[in-house]
C-alpha cells in the first residue's frame, strides 16, 4: 500500500478533525485511544487519520470507530529530531504533511498533531500559509489559573523567539479572538507581560507595543489591563497573557515543571510516616480535586494562530487524556469557525464594529 492510498468509509455529517497519529511519545495506540475518548462523548465528531493503514485498522476497529474514521495510509512519520528545514524538503508522504493536507483541501476543520513542534509549525506555514495581515504566526496555550472557567490564555509560547511591537498588537488581536471562541469571553482581558507592571520598566519594544495594544481596545472589544508579571499569569487579573515566544516557552516549560514537582512533593509529603498516610486517606477527595487543576493534560493542545486553517499541537507524551483533550478544543473551534473569524479580526488590524454586527445576528457564536 503507498503512502497515496486511503481506506475509506462512509461518514456520516459532523465535524471532521484530521489526526496525525504518528510523531507522539506513546505511538499510534494512544491516539486512537484518544479519539475513542472524544468520540464517545460527541457523537457529531468524525476522523481523517492519518499513518501505517494496515496498523491504523486494527486499532481503528478494535476502539469501534470504523464508521467515523477515515484512514489516510502515511507509513513514514517525522521524528522528534528531525530539522524543520529537512522536514519541509522531505516531508511529502508523512503522517504530518498528509494532516495538515487534509485541512488545506478542506476535507477537514482542524489538525491535531502530537509530532515535532517546529516541523509541523514550518509544515503548516507552507501548507496553509500565513492568513492576510499576519506578520508572525504564534502558538497559543491555555494555563490554569483562578479565573470562573479556570484557564487564562498565553501566545507566543514558540512559535517563533521574536517579536517586535507590531507582532505584540497582533497577538493581543488573535489571542483575544481565541478566548472569544475557546472561552466564551465576550470582553477579554488582555496584558502585555513585562518585567514589571510599570509604565516606564521593560524594553523599547515593549513600550511602544503598549502604546499600540491600549490604542486598539476601545475598537476591538478587550480590556487591556497593561502591563503584567510572570505572577500573574495564572491569576484573575488577565485573560490573555501577549509576550514573545522565547519567554512564552521558557514559563510554559517552567509551569508544566513546577506542576510535575508539586506533585511529587505531595506524593512523597503523605508517604512520609504511617500517621500522614492516614491523613492522606482523609484527604483523598481534595487531592484528587487538587490533581486534576494541575493535570497539563486537561489543557493539552497549544493553537497555532494566523494561518489559513487551525493547527493543535498536542504535547509530545499525551496519553489517550492528552490527545482527548486536544481533540475537545480542536472540536470546540471548529464549530465556531474560528479561523474564518480570526482572519477577519487581524485582516486590518480593526473590524469591530462589522464583527459586533455579525455577532449579534448568530445567537451562541463568539468572535
Amino acid at each position: 500500500m503507498t503512502a497515496q492510498s486511503t481506506t475509506r468509509t462512509e461518514q456520516k455529517p459532523g465535524t471532521v478533525i484530521s489526526v496525525d497519529a504518528m510523531g507522539g511519545d506513546l505511538g499510534a495506540a494512544a491516539v486512537v485511544a484518544g479519539m475513542a475518548k472524544s468520540a464517545a462523548k460527541n457523537p457529531d465528531i468524525r476522523f481523517i487519520l492519518h499513518g501505517p493503514a494496515e496498523e491504523l485498522a486494527r486499532l481503528v476497529a478494535k476502539r469501534g470507530l470504523t464508521d467515523r474514521c477515515e484512514i489516510r495510509d502515511a507509513n513514514r512519520a517525522v521524528s522528534m529530531d528531525e530539522k524543520p528545514s529537512h522536514v519541509m524538503r522531505h516531508g511529502k508522504g508523512t503522517s504530518m504533511w498528509s494532516a495538515i493536507d487534509s485541512v488545506r483541501e478542506g476535507e477537514a476543520t482542524v489538525c491535531v498533531s502530537c509530532g515535532n513542534t517546529g516541523a509541523l509549525m514550518a509544515l503548516s506555514m507552507v501548507r496553509l500559509k500565513k492568513a492576510p495581515g499576519v506578520n508572525r504566526p504564534a502558538i497559543a496555550c491555555l494555563w490554569p489559573s483562578r479565573n470562573p472557567g479556570g484557564f487564562n490564555v498565553m501566545l507566543d509560547v514558540g512559535a517563533d523567539v521574536r517579536a517586535d511591537e507590531e507582532d505584540l498588537l497582533q497577538f493581543a488581536l488573535m489571542g483575544a479572538s481565541y478566548a472569544r471562541n475557546g472561552l466564551g469571553l465576550q470582553q477579554p482581558r488582555i496584558g502585555l507581560l513585562n518585567v514589571g507592571t510599570e509604565e516606564h520598566k521593560g524594553r523599547a519594544e515593549l513600550k511602544t507595543a503598549h502604546d499600540l495594544i491600549s490604542r486598539a481596545a476601545p475598537e476591538n472589544d478587550f480590556d487591556f489591563v497593561g502591563f503584567v508579571e510572570g505572577g500573574d499569569i495564572p491569576s484573575d487579573r488577565v485573560d490573555v497573557i501577549v509576550t514573545d515566544g522565547f519567554t512564552g516557552n521558557i514559563a510554559l516549560k517552567t509551569g508544566e515543571g513546577t506542576a510535575t514537582l508539586i506533585r511529587a512533593f505531595l506524593a512523597d509529603a503523605f508517604r512520609h510516616t504511617p500517621l500522614s498516610r492516614i491523613g492522606a486517606l482523609f484527604a483523598m477527595t481534595s487531592l484528587r480535586r487538587l490533581q486534576k487543576r494541575i493535570d497539563p493534560r486537561r489543557v493539552n493542545g497549544g493553537v497555532f494562530l494566523g494561518l489559513n486553517g487551525t493547527v493543535i499541537k498536542s504535547h509530545g507524551a499525551a496519553d489517550e487524556t492528552g490527545v482527548s483533550a486536544a481533540i475537545k478544543l480542536a472540536f470546540k473551534l471548529a464549530q465556531t469557525g474560528f479561523t474564518e473569524r480570526l482572519a477577519a479580526r487581524v485582516a486590518s488590524g480593526s473590524l469591530p464594529r462589522k464583527d459586533a454586527a455579525h455577532d449579534s445576528t448568530q445567537s451562541g457564536s463568539q468572535e
